[in-house]
């Protein structure tokens, strides 16, 4: 995935970004980093600092709790590590590729930096993720 449109259209089809105009997705496109993994590599550790979301191109990614117990698998258009955009808090789980994964990152600086350009984004990012709580969240209490 190399060119910034591609890199914007890939935003469209994922829940977060799917309600921003392709102009607001080729400025958010054009601070996209890529990165590959391979297969069984990890990607963060439960309790590492959080300051990006990963956004899965191809591949898959298993979470897993501090225990180190499967919680879920991802796969493309799936994303984690979205919590690094709204808070600062060390990561509550791991991440490790199931097989050869490409990912398109995106820090939270970036996004700081976009949202002051156009503070529009964040109404549409809070609209999104407001609206998959519960089931990001499924099976966990959220006043533990």
């Amino acid at each position: 995935m190399k060119s910034l449109i591609e890199k914007a259209f890939f935003l469209k089809k994922l829940r977060l970004f799917n309600e921003l105009d392709l102009e607001i997705l080729l400025a958010i496109a054009e601070k996209l980093h890529e990165d590959d993994y391979d297969a069984n590599e990890k990607v963060f550790s439960s309790g590492q600092v959080a300051n990006r979301i990963y956004l899965i191109v191809h591949g898959s990614v298993q979470i897993l709790d501090e225990r180190m117990k499967p919680m879920t698998e991802l796969h493309a258009n799936d994303y984690f590590g979205d919590e690094s955009l709204f808070n600062e808090q060390p990561r509550a789980y791991a991440a490790v590729c199931k097989s050869d994964t490409l990912f398109l990152t995106l820090s939270r600086s970036h996004l700081l930096s976009i949202i002051s350009e156009c503070p529009s984004v964040a109404v549409s990012l809070l609209q999104s993720y407001s609206q998959q709580l519960p089931c990001r969240y499924k099976g966990a209490s959220i006043y533990a």
